[in-house]
């Protein structure tokens, strides 16, 4: 049997990463990597296993070189820091394998220093290479024949990471998205066709995460909860029973296409199962680049994509929303369409980033036959997509207004307050129905953790003028009668703002590549 070694390499700064957040929050990392735990829980018995996320530890080389097997997993983003460690590794003689998302659209990335790869999804390969392993007969490439039945998947082995360093939980319900967005990698590796995991094995992992790992938020990671709606609400029904039988005690944040806003049945069962945060690839506002892009969802009767935001919004739902700039429709009038339409929303967080063509999409097919791409690993401007309409350098230049603008403290924390406004929202902003002791002691905890974070805002790296700001902006919350979980809202809202301003000063100060890819 075989010692194995799992990796996650650490993050560059990033809108979501939080890492300039992290140490006012306490913790190392946002939300645990969801693959390793799954690999470990898969393998054969007798098999011993050791996880290091460099997000939350240091990698102990040491360690490496004495396992039988070490294995690379990696996003996109992750790409440069794999092949430093995947070269350290092959230093000190180890056998390395690597699998993930970088892999799977771009094989040839480690040739020459993986000894096995995995492609796409690997719920039956890994087992298979394990066993192939033992017996000296592996292969050097493992690709699954079929997609992965999710109706399968064992309770990942979480256990393994450091738990208690990260923000929040990860579970996941489903994989597979319906639709064809040109740029997207998802429907390359997972396919257009959702498989969803039972009721069953969603509340065993929800369990282990609130019971085992002491978790009260989780990120459901499904790149579109609402794929399967049919079957997606069999699920919810499920987790909104099992919130009330157990007085509420996760909250959850998810992913899902704007049309979630044409159900109001699916809003609704969203709500009872305690999602409170609802991420939608908005995209862009020019109708033109979503049917370029093959974004049609979007482009659906039934109102606005500010009106459906807003109905999610007064669903109870806050919504956090992704944007693209340098579309081949986009002109120089698209940052400032960008920053009207965010602010009409009022979207509080949106992650803006620059069109890039990923290997393996559609896209990256397209402009490839059309010579338009920068083939070098790390583009000077931050994208290999050379725009049909801009400059690459006005392309960057137009990206860093629309994240200084949306991030300017008086326009970011005004979002919030006419968010909060909504009644909707300050409803949803209450704790859920409990019993007299745990809700006073849920309030307790939602003040600890706010006062800790403004804490920290005031003693720790913020400039004057921005405590200042964050000062206002819980002096308000405060003086509207702001419920606990609302105080916290806000607290967080002023942590994730500091993130996002040293992002914005990084880009203006070229302290660091603009990387959209």
């Amino acid at each position: 049997m075989a010692d194995i070694v799992l990796i996650n390499p650490r993050f560059e700064p990033s809108y979501w990463g939080l890492e300039y957040a992290l140490g006012l929050l306490d913790v190392s990392a946002n939300v645990p990597v969801s693959a390793l735990p799954l690999l470990a829980a898969l393998a054969p018995e007798g098999h011993s296993y050791t996880i290091i996320d460099e997000n939350v530890e240091a990698i102990d080389f040491d360690r490496c070189a004495r396992a039988d097997i070490v294995g690379v997993t990696g996003m996109i983003v992750q790409r440069y820091r794999m092949r430093e460690i995947v070269e350290a590794l092959k230093q000190r003689g180890c056998f390395v394998a690597i699998g993930g998302p970088w892999v799977t659209v771009q094989e040839d990335y480690f040739a020459g220093l993986a000894d096995v790869i995995f492609v796409g999804e690997a719920e039956t390969t890994w087992p298979r290479f394990l066993s192939e392993w033992g017996r000296g007969q592996h292969a050097t490439r493992y690709e699954q024949s079929e997609k992965t039945d999710m109706s399968t998947v064992p309770v990942p082995r979480h256990e393994l990471l450091k738990m208690d360093r990260y923000a929040i939980g990860s579970v996941q319900f489903s994989r597979g998205c319906p639709f064809t967005c040109e740029f997207c990698d998802i429907i390359v590796t997972f396919g257009r066709r959702p498989r969803i995991k039972t009721s069953a094995q969603i509340l065993a992992e929800v369990e282990a995460l609130w019971k085992r790992h002491h978790m009260d938020w989780a990120f459901i990671v499904d790149d579109n909860l609402i794929g399967n709606k049919k079957e997606i609400k069999v699920l919810l029904k499920a987790l909104g029973d099992w919130q009330r039988r157990n007085d509420y005690p996760m909250t959850f944040l998810t992913e899902a296409s704007i049309d979630l806003a044409d159900s109001p049945e699916m809003m609704d069962l969203m709500a009872a199962a305690n999602i409170k945060i609802v991420f939608v690839g908005v995209e862009t506002p020019n109708a033109e680049a979503l049917r370029e892009t093959g974004k049609l969802q979007n482009l659906r009767a039934g109102g606005t994509s500010v009106e459906k935001i807003q109905r999610i919004q007064d669903a109870g739902m806050e919504v956090w929303s992704g944007h693209i700039v340098g579309f081949d429709s986009d002109g120089p009038d698209i940052f400032e369409r960008q920053v009207e339409f965010i602010e009409q929303a009022r979207i509080v967080n949106a992650m803006v980033g620059m069109l890039s063509a990923i290997p393996k999409t559609p896209l990256h097919a397209r402009l490839l036959k059309a010579g338009r791409l920068d083939p070098s690993d790390r583009p000077a401007t931050g994208t290999n997509v050379i725009p049909e309409q801009l400059s690459r350098e006005d392309l960057r230049d137009g990206y860093i207004r629309v994240m200084r603008a949306l991030n300017a403290p008086e326009a970011y924390f005004a979002r919030l307050d006419r968010l909060y406004a909504r009644p909707a929202m300050r409803r949803a902003s209450r704790t859920p129905r409990r019993t007299w002791r745990h809700r006073v002691g849920r309030d307790l905890g939602l003040l600890a953790e706010a006062a800790f974070i403004v804490l920290r805002l005031q003693t720790r790296g913020p400039d004057r003028t921005l405590r200042r700001a964050y000062r206002r902006v819980m002096g308000r919350a405060l003086l509207k009668g702001g419920s606990p979980q609302m105080l916290q809202t806000f607290a967080l809202k002023c942590a994730m703002h500091y993130h996002a301003h040293r992002l914005v000063a990084d880009l203006t100060a070229g302290g660091r590549t603009v990387n959209s890819f």
